[in-house]
């Protein structure tokens, strides 16, 4: 381990782990809005949000799978150190973590079952751009309707017609990040 794996963490964790947890949960909660966040610097490629995410979520009983473009040994490290989380095939992971085209196909990330739901992974999508939009957002958490730039066209059948079933997802870029539950509707512009 070398000694960038050892720096970027919070430099105040409880207070910088509970702004970013309410930011991570406002994301989710309020589909198509975009918070900044803040105190993270985790080894390239990986961006601000991405890394505060990870500090945030991550724990030694989440695991977490790297898609090939951002598994590097300094990243792996750097995770390693800050959050204790294990690395797990696709299939057990709790968050996966890549772009796009790297978290492809996502039928290999657990869905939850009719009995647990909740077992499903949440992706952690490094994206380019959070706008401008491509996307019409409905559902819980959204007045009546919200936009965003989302990734890929299979997008808006991430999840279509599986709820309670499903997959979450987290986009990060640069320091902003957005979040896109199971429950979100999404039709592209």
């Amino acid at each position: 381990m070398d000694a960038i794996s050892l720096q970027g963490g919070f430099a105040d964790p409880a207070r910088a782990a509970a702004r970013a947890f309410r930011a991570v949960l406002n994301a989710m909660a309020r589909p198509g809005g975009i918070e900044a966040v803040a105190g993270a610097a985790p080894p390239a490629p990986l961006s601000v949000a991405a890394g505060v995410v990870l500090l945030t979520l991550a724990d030694a009983t989440t695991p977490v799978w790297l898609a090939p473009a951002v598994d590097r040994p300094a990243l792996r490290d750097w995770i390693t150190f800050h959050t204790g989380a294990p690395f797990a095939a696709p299939g057990e992971a709790v968050f996966a973590l890549g772009d796009w085209a790297g978290l492809l196909p996502l039928g290999r990330f657990a869905t939850g079952s009719a009995q647990y739901p909740d077992r499903s992974a949440t992706l952690i999508v490094e994206v380019p751009a959070l706008a401008p939009a491509t996307h019409r957002l409905t559902g819980p958490g959204i007045r009546e309707a919200a936009t965003l730039r989302l990734p890929g066209m299979q997008a808006e059948a991430l999840n279509a017609g599986r709820f309670p079933l499903g997959l979450d997802l987290i986009l990060t870029c640069g320091d902003r990040l957005a979040g896109l539950p199971r429950t979100t509707r999404a039709e592209a512009l």
